[in-house]
């Protein structure tokens, strides 16, 4: 069975879940969010316990996990704290493009080692046995999807690899296998029959395959200026992108949901097709091309990628996983050690997954929908044209546990976000929202509790600086005491550049 895996290199009537909002003059002061409180009829499935997952690039895997000798525990912390949060480890696709130049030596001693030409060129990757020992370094019961190099058409490497990965970890481990050449020209009538053909040697149905697919085409809306302006993605591989490359571009609920929103027929069909866990965001990251300093290493871009992952989420893709590249690239969550970027260290992005992951819990039944700015008739997000008059700075989420009292009448969490830029070297006072969520309580004196995400502001790179919940994550383990608020009016207050998950 196939997959679509999407790679993103970077990312009418209005419903009737509405706000009323009011302004001051210089920011937005009062969003009153104004219900229904039941269940939407758009609400997701259940949502995947490892919605927020992540691709490790093959040619830095080892720098990541380390080996059986020298295990890197800063990775394997920071691994762990989002499996303790849900209690399923997030998934990790091992690929990236060096995939479709990574060969198997059954004889090699070395778990991985990279080929690199007198000029500083990498040519290509050769995995042994001992990799697959640095795999199982990752928290117990992590599923992997392993891709396969099919550029080369080479039949017999790609099973070579297929078989040596399914010998090294099983069927309990191996997830899927991808076919990152799909992404380059569609699946060729020579290919996918090996899929086929590779399944059977290894004598399984399963793992499915999932083929990558790239922004190419856009699907909706159909044909427009605006559909083709939403795949100038953020890069630093040419001047023209890079000058627009700025966290005042990329930290916008409208931009980065009109971009997704050009997927929604793709991920319609395909869930019609093979299922509701059948649409994944197999790569993605904020500024492609390595990122951009002082952009992706930045608070700000722990705001796009908590309100990418939950959006992403909203319209029914099953996991994304954000790419970890290498050499140690800007976007990264954390560097695993010390390189040309910069010595070992967390970034503030990195508390965007401790957020989402704690906001899904142990629950396997929680399901979710973007409550602000909402639905337009078509389906996509409101934009604000559409309604949206915090223009993409105000997004709110709703989580619906079905194994809860009140299930179809009311959530049991809300996710509200805060896009609004404020630095750390800004000299004015720090901008606020008060957010009402009264209409979504089951009672009108209901104590709600707040964790929040927060940091002095959003060009900030520190992950001391960056808290969740009041606890910092430098070092790779929680620091500090845990800090929940307690609000009984249903006034939530949500400074600039932050978050704040709320739950009762």
């Amino acid at each position: 069975m196939w997959l679509l895996s999407t790679v993103l290199p970077c990312v009418a009537l209005v419903s009737a879940r509405h706000a009323l909002l009011s302004r001051d003059d210089t920011s937005l002061s009062k969003l009153t969010l104004s219900g229904p409180a039941s269940l939407p009829i758009d609400a997701t499935p259940p949502l995947n316990p490892a919605l927020a997952s992540f691709s490790i690039e093959t040619t830095s895997f080892e720098e990541f996990m380390g080996n059986q000798s020298y295990p890197n525990k800063f990775s394997q912390n920071l691994f762990e704290n989002l499996k303790d949060r849900t209690g399923v480890p997030a998934e990790v696709r091992i690929g990236g493009i060096t995939a479709d130049s990574t060969f198997w030596d059954p004889n090699q001693e070395a778990a991985l080692y990279n080929f690199i030409d007198s000029k500083g060129v990498l040519r290509n990757t050769t995995l042994g046995p001992q990799f697959w020992n640095s795999v199982k370094l990752l928290p117990e019961g992590t599923k992997i999807v392993m891709t396969l190099d099919l550029e080369s058409l080479n039949y017999t490497g790609a099973l070579d690899m297929a078989e040596a990965a399914w010998m090294g970890l099983g069927s309990r481990q191996i997830s899927r296998f991808e076919n990152l050449y799909g992404y380059m020209g569609g699946i060729s009538n020579s290919i996918s029959p090996w899929t086929v053909n590779i399944s059977k040697a290894l004598g399984i149905d399963y793992p499915e395959f999932q083929v990558g697919a790239t922004v190419k085409d856009p699907l909706w809306p159909y044909n427009t200026p605006q559909a083709d302006a939403q795949f100038d993605c953020y890069s630093v591989c040419d001047p023209t992108r890079a000058a627009v490359a700025t966290l005042t571009n990329l930290v916008n609920h409208t931009r980065l949901a009109e971009y997704l929103d050009l997927w929604q027929p793709r991920i319609h069909s395909v869930r019609a097709q093979l299922g509701p866990d059948a649409f994944v965001i197999g790569e993605f990251n904020s500024v492609s091309c390595g990122g951009r300093a002082n952009v992706s290493n930045t608070f700000g871009q722990a705001m796009w990628l908590l309100d990418t992952t939950l959006y992403a989420a909203s319209i029914n893709v099953s996991r994304v996983y954000v790419h970890q590249g290498g050499p140690p690239a800007h976007y990264d969550l954390w560097y695993p050690v010390d390189s040309q970027n910069g010595p070992i260290q967390v970034f503030p992005s990195y508390s965007a997954y401790l957020f989402v992951t704690e906001a899904i819990g142990y629950s396997k039944s929680l399901r979710l929908s973007n409550i602000f700015p909402g639905r337009q008739a078509n389906g996509s997000s409101i934009t604000t044209a559409g309604g949206d008059t915090s223009a993409g700075q105000i997004s709110v989420y709703g989580f619906w546990d079905e194994n809860s009292a009140d299930s179809y009448d009311y959530p049991t969490k809300l996710a509200l976000l805060n896009l609004e830029l404020y630095n750390q070297t800004d000299s004015y006072p720090r901008p606020n929202i008060t957010i009402d969520i009264s209409a979504y309580l089951p009672k009108k004196t209901q104590e709600v509790i707040v964790k929040r995400l927060t940091a002095p502001g959003a060009n900030v790179l520190s992950a001391e600086l960056t808290t969740w919940a009041g606890q910092t994550f430098a070092s790779g383990v929680a620091e500090g005491n845990i800090v929940e608020e307690t609000v009984s009016d249903g006034q939530v207050v949500v400074e600039a550049s932050s978050a704040a998950l709320v739950y009762w």
